[in-house]
């Protein structure tokens, strides 16, 4: 069963960090290029952050980009996401899921990505 699991969220302080963790099970993570999303409330759901599969090439949104670091560990099958200085707005749902539209991602389009995981909440305080 292929399966993701985000953790690590929790409530900082604007301009505070948090790193949040990507794990697979079922599969290995290294062959798949994945991406992490986030959602607000009332919000849609929105790209941050996505690495590729075999080089590790990495893109961001521009908004984070600067503040947000992803990264992979292949001995933990798992995609991480190193957040520093916060800022409320950044406040959501955050989730990752495997791109399946193509083999490097190159977008965000929500339909192209699968196995989402159930998200982890990071909750940014002014």
């Amino acid at each position: 069963q292929l399966q993701l699991v985000e953790s690590g969220g929790g409530l900082v302080q604007a301009g505070g960090s948090l790193k949040l963790s990507c794990t697979a099970s079922g599969f290995i993570l290294d062959n798949y290029s994945i991406g992490w999303f986030r959602q607000a409330p009332g919000r849609e759901r929105e790209g941050v952050s996505c690495i590729n599969r075999s080089d590790g090439s990495t893109n961001y949104v521009d908004s984070v980009k600067g503040r947000f670091t992803i990264s992979r560990d292949n001995t933990k099958n798992t995609v991480y996401l190193q957040m520093n200085s916060l800022k409320p707005e950044n406040t959501a749902v955050y989730y990752c899921a495997i791109y399946t539209g193509g083999y490097y991602c190159s977008g965000y389009v929500p339909y192209e990505y699968e196995y989402w995981g159930r998200g982890t909440q990071v909750t940014v305080s002014s």
